[in-house]
């Protein structure tokens, strides 16, 4: 199995040792060099392990004979564009497990015309880590509310839809949410 473990920990500005450190239970940065490198197999337990530590799905860190990355370029800051100090790639992304999207018909608020916006379904439990984000939430027969979401009080909702003068929405009881996580969008 061929690893992109060091070009993901790289990309991540991480060390060996930190993401030894990472691990569950911790272990050496020598045995994480050895992973990267190929000179010890990568079983699905480590890969699972270093994918945890350095914050990605495990999938991320395997090089699939089909995958296309995206070799980076420049970078870009306050001090304009430059090349980066090492060789760096890009995986373009994968939906995860249970995702959904959105795509903008027209433009309103921050959103343009074209957008897809990729959603993480989420259940009641998870509903306070979406405060302050945008969100997707089912409606009866059918129908979705769609903005920031703004509060959340017992069994109900309150949402901010995008664009100005926009009245804040209210939905109760809502089996699920689906929070934004990624935009998409062509540039032309």
């Amino acid at each position: 199995m061929i690893t992109c473990i060091r070009d993901v920990r790289r990309a991540k500005g991480l060390t060996l040792q930190d993401v030894a450190d990472r691990c569950v239970p911790p272990t050496t940065a020598q045995t994480i060099g050895r992973l990267e490198t190929g000179t010890r197999t990568v079983s699905v337990g480590w890969l699972n392990r270093i994918a945890a530590a350095l914050g990605v799905d495990a999938v991320d860190l395997v090089r699939l004979p089909d995958r296309i990355d995206l070799p980076v370029l420049a970078m870009i800051g306050a001090d304009g564009a430059h090349a980066p100090a090492r060789p760096l790639n890009l995986t373009p992304p994968a939906p995860t497990a249970g995702a959904v999207a959105l795509l903008v018909e027209s433009s309103i608020g921050d959103y343009r015309s074209g957008d897809e916006i990729w959603c993480e379904r989420v259940a009641p439990d998870g509903f306070a880590r979406a405060l302050n984000r945008d969100v997707l939430v089912p409606r009866p027969a059918g129908r979705f509310a769609f903005g920031r979401l703004i509060g959340a009080e017992e069994d109900r909702l309150l949402l901010l839809p995008p664009g100005a003068g926009s009245r804040q929405q209210v939905v109760t009881n809502p089996a699920w949410i689906a929070i934004a996580t990624r935009l998409v969008r062509i540039l032309a």
